[in-house]
C-alpha cells in the first residue's frame, strides 16, 4: 500500500528525515510516534503529496509520487484522508458544508452528497450537529468534524496528525476507538501521534521517530 524507500526531506540546510525505509500493509493500523520535531508531520506530508522528498522514493499502491504530476496527484489524493492537528475548520460554514467540502471537490451529484454527508456524521456521533458551526463546538467535536471530512470519501488511507493533541482521556479513547472502527472497515490507517493515552496497551505497530530517523 505504502512504500517508502531512503528517503530523506532538508528545509535549507536542515534535515527534517534522513534515510527512511516504510512500509505499510493494506489494511495496517499504525502508530507514529517520537518527540517533538522528530520529523512525523513532515513524512506524513510526504505521503499525503503535499511535501516531496529531497531524496528517495514513495510508492502509493504502486504509483511513484515522484514521476507524476499535478493532474495525477490529485485525483490519488482523493484516496487519502488526512486529519490535520488543528482541524482546518472553515468557521463560516457549518458543521454539514465543512463535511461535503471534500465531494464537492471532486465534482459529486448534489444528491449523493447530502446523504453521504449524513451518513458519515451519524457514524462519528454528530446527527445532531449539522447545522451548528465549529466555534460552536467543544475540542472534541471539532476533530470528530475532522475525521467525518477526512473519511468521507472511503480512502484507501487515512492519515492523522496528532489528532488527540488537545483532547482530554475519555475524549482520546472514543477517538481512537472512531479510528479502529474506520480500519475495520478496510483503511489503512497511520496515526503520528506523542499521546501515551493513544499508545497505551495497544498491539497495534509503533515506529519511533527521533532527530529524523527511525531508531525502533
Amino acid at each position: 500500500m505504502i512504500q517508502i524507500f531512503h528517503v530523506a526531506k532538508k528545509f535549507g540546510t536542515k534535515a527534517a528525515l534522513e534515510d527512511i525505509n516504510l512500509k505499510f500493509q493494506k489494511g495496517e493500523f499504525v502508530f507514529i510516534t517520537g518527540p517533538s520535531g522528530a520529523g512525523k508531520t513532515t513524512l506524513l506530508r510526504l505521503i499525503f503529496g503535499a511535501e516531496r522528498p529531497t531524496e528517495g522514493q514513495i510508492l502509493i499502491n504502486g504509483i511513484n509520487l515522484n514521476r507524476i504530476n499535478r493532474s495525477r496527484l490529485d485525483p490519488l489524493r482523493r484516496k487519502i484522508g488526512f486529519i490535520f492537528q488543528d482541524f482546518k475548520l472553515l468557521p463560516r460554514k457549518t458543521v454539514s458544508q465543512n463535511v461535503a467540502l471534500a465531494l464537492e471537490v471532486a465534482g459529486e451529484r448534489p444528491s449523493i452528497i447530502r446523504k453521504k454527508t449524513r451518513q458519515v456524521l451519524r457514524a462519528v456521533g454528530l446527527a445532531k450537529k449539522e447545522q451548528a458551526y465549529p466555534l460552536q463546538l467543544s475540542g472534541g467535536e471539532q476533530q470528530r468534524v475532522a475525521i467525518a471530512r477526512a473519511i468521507i470519501n472511503d480512502p484507501l488511507i487515512l492519515l492523522a496528525d496528532e489528532p488527540t493533541g488537545n483532547l482530554d482521556p475519555d475524549i482520546t479513547r472514543e477517538i481512537l476507538l472512531l479510528f479502529r472502527t474506520i480500519n475495520l472497515k478496510g483503511t489503512t490507517v497511520v496515526i503520528a501521534t506523542h499521546s501515551k493515552e493513544l499508545l497505551k496497551n495497544t498491539d497495534q505497530r509503533i515506529i519511533l521517530l527521533k532527530g529524523g530517523k527511525i531508531v525502533s
